[in-house]
């Protein structure tokens, strides 16, 4: 049997991409508060836009359970 279980987190996946951005920046040298903070932000946009594909308005997400094969599976929007 499978069935499909949605999950709205509004402040998960925006938290996770905007932290996963920021650790992205941190380490590059040569560049001031204001760099930093911009290529953070123009990272957070590509990760956005990557996962897009499976969270919906950035705070929906549903999984398919196959309780036969005994997995769980992301689906695509």
């Amino acid at each position: 049997m499978k069935f499909r279980v949605t999950f709205k987190d509004p402040d998960g996946p925006y938290d996770c991409l905007t932290d996963a951005a920021k650790e992205s920046v941190a380490s590059i040298e040569g560049i001031d508060k204001d760099e930093r903070e911009a290529l953070a932000n123009a990272r957070r946009e590509e990760l956005k836009k990557l996962t897009d594909r499976w969270f919906e308005y950035g705070e929906y997400v549903t999984i398919e359970i196959d309780t036969e094969a005994k997995t769980a599976t992301v689906v695509e929007r």
